[in-house]
């Protein structure tokens, strides 16, 4: 996931984004608690991809406003 492709979602589409990640994130916090898989990268993948969406949606926010 990329920044153009976050760009041209509405903010209703982002905002099930956020949701779907949000979800992701505590799935693999359990799964990585419980020692059920190995792959910690994806949680800082994830971690990132949250972080890049809240980006997004301050950036339409800001733009709306001015």
């Amino acid at each position: 996931m990329n920044a153009k492709e976050l760009k041209a979602k509405s903010t209703v589409e982002l905002k099930q984004e956020i949701k779907d990640l949000l979800r992701a994130q505590f799935s693999l916090r359990m799964q990585l608690s419980t020692q059920q898989t190995n792959k910690s990268h994806e949680l800082r993948k994830t971690r990132r991809d949250i972080a890049r969406v809240r980006t997004v949606m301050w950036e339409q926010k800001l733009s709306a406003g001015n």
